[in-house]
């Protein structure tokens, strides 16, 4: 018999506005000789983080490491190692679907490529790679243009992600029903993110350029001209005025002012760009779903936080990632509505970041970009979770974090209006648990925990998983259209009222303090 809300304590009643917190663990903690490496070492940084009341951690599962000796030659040993230290520590476990090279990316410190019969292949027909105007090759991820070509030994692209899930989950079968793999997050493109990879540090790109529209691999250049054609327009090619990666978008024909992306073929390309994205987002959630049925799992899709030219009209950076979103077209909440079809959770990112912090001259807008995103992931009635996109240690970063954690506060009588479904730090490190920078990041997990201990059942703060449904039936051409429709975002207050101290969370809590006396 449930206990009338009267009844309850007081930490019986905050307990609905705990956010449970992770953190990723290193990018080579498992090296690419597929071995678990110095795990003394990673043994003594698990306990610091348990004693810490960290809920669990993330860890990246690379495609180049487990299928590198060739085709469906699977080996998950060292892995295996690595959840059996996992658990013996009680730590849940986020694992990513890690189908991209790690390297080349902000924040890639190894290099871990796709596995070699697979760069094999691109050797004779780089057409298997994402490529931009230019002809260059990019080598993180296959081109979505190859998802049905079975180019691979006789599978498709898709095939591939689907037979490794597969095989994760006989594999990894025990830690499954035991409840330590809680949320499996499929990674759909560069760095694990639904996108293009328009902005690689490995060929120069650098903050803030706009990046470059990444479909002139011979696949999706043919797509294309079948679409045009189809639309009644055959003489349509891809854009050829959309500037390189460094530059501004004003300086190219394609995203100036009045630009072509007003136009109708601009719309045109646009529209078919940004939903190849969303289509091969959805079909791999599709087989993830397949492969994790009944498995007492969440499914998850991280989505990047472009940030730069936010705040103006083009979104250029944003749209040559795959994301048509404008000012009168939201280019995200179709994402969340793909995700509701395979009870999905959106993970964004750069949850960290003020619009102070940033360079005025390149109009971001993180602030404005995640009180969009997860907006339409919470109209979609999805869970929304996130991250940090660059390591930070300070007051400040943190106190952003609690606040989009919980956008309008806690409520001490129960479920707080928003909360996000959790959080996960990035990254474990040397840095992060030196002694000054440590004490700041256990004050950051108790108050992501609305104050409360550490809670080691889920179902407290409803958090409960139940065993994963098949997919609901696809979504219409229509109803994804209808999801691109503009809408405010939900207020966000201005500081967290879970602040962990610092001058600007002290002076917040003092006037939050001085205005409540007068209300």
């Amino acid at each position: 018999m449930q206990a009338s809300p009267a009844a309850l304590t007081y930490d019986e009643k905050m307990l609905p506005n705990y956010v449970p917190i992770y953190v990723m663990l290193p990018l080579g903690v498992i090296t690419n000789d597929n071995v678990l490496e110095d795990k003394d070492k990673l043994e003594s940084q698990l306990k610091e983080l348990k004693a810490a009341g960290v809920d669990g951690v993330m860890v990246d599962v690379w495609w180049g490491i487990i299928e590198s000796k060739g085709p469906k030659q699977y080996d998950w040993s060292a892995y295996r190692s690595l959840f059996e230290l996992i658990q013996q520590y009680e730590l849940k476990l986020q694992a990513i679907m890690s189908f991209h090279q790690c390297g080349g990316n902000v924040g890639d410190v190894v290099t871990i490529p796709i596995p070699k019969w697979v760069l094999e292949i691109g050797e004779t027909n780089p057409d298997i790679f994402y490529t931009n105007r230019s002809g260059n090759r990019n080598k993180e991820y296959l081109t979505i243009g190859v998802d049905h070509k079975p180019l691979f030994h006789g599978r498709t692209a898709i095939e591939i992600y689907s037979d490794y899930m597969r095989s994760f989950r006989e594999n990894m079968s025990d830690f499954l029903e035991a409840g330590v793999i809680i949320d499996i997050e499929v990674g759909l493109g560069p760095a694990g993110e639904l996108r293009y990879p328009s902005y690689p540090e490995s060929q120069g790109w650098v903050f803030p350029g706009i990046g470059e529209f990444q479909c002139y691999d011979k696949y999706l250049k043919a797509e294309f001209k079948e679409a045009a054609t189809a639309s009644g327009h055959p003489e349509w090619e891809l854009p050829d005025n959309a500037g390189t990666y460094n530059d501004k978008p004003e300086s190219t024909e394609f995203f100036k002012t009045n630009g072509t992306y007003l136009s109708e073929q601009g719309k045109f390309f646009l529209t078919w760009y940004s939903n190849k994205l969303l289509f091969h987002g959805d079909e791999i959630l599709n087989e993830a779903n397949k492969a994790f049925l009944g498995c007492k799992v969440k499914l998850a899709a991280k989505v990047s936080g472009i940030h730069w030219w936010y705040l103006a009209d083009n979104h250029a950076a944003e749209l040559t990632a795959g994301y048509y979103n404008l000012n009168d077209r939201d280019g995200y909440r179709s994402i969340a509505r793909i995700l509701s079809r395979h009870y999905g959770i959106l993970n964004f990112t750069c949850l960290e970041m003020r619009d102070s912090e940033q360079d005025a001259a390149a109009k971001c807008g993180p602030q404005e970009l995640v009180q969009q995103v997860l907006s339409g992931g919470w109209r979609e009635n999805i869970e929304v979770a996130g991250e940090n996109a660059l390591s930070r240690y300070d007051a400040t970063a943190y106190n952003q974090i609690l606040l989009n954690a919980r956008p309008n506060g806690v409520n001490k009588e129960g479920p707080p209006k928003l909360r996000m479904y959790g959080v996960t730090y990035l990254r474990l490190s040397d840095d992060l648990l030196a002694e000054n920078n440590f004490k700041i990041f256990k004050i950051f997990v108790k108050k992501m925990h609305a104050d409360q201990d550490y809670c080691p059942d889920p179902q407290k703060y409803n958090h409960e998983i139940d065993p994963l449904e098949r997919s609901k039936l696809k979504f219409s051409n229509e109803e994804l259209m209808e999801a691109t429709k503009k809408l405010p975002p939900f207020p966000w207050d201005e500081e967290t009222d879970m602040n962990v101290g610092g001058t600007r969370g002290i002076l917040a809590a003092l006037f939050g303090k001085i205005f409540s006396m007068f209300k």
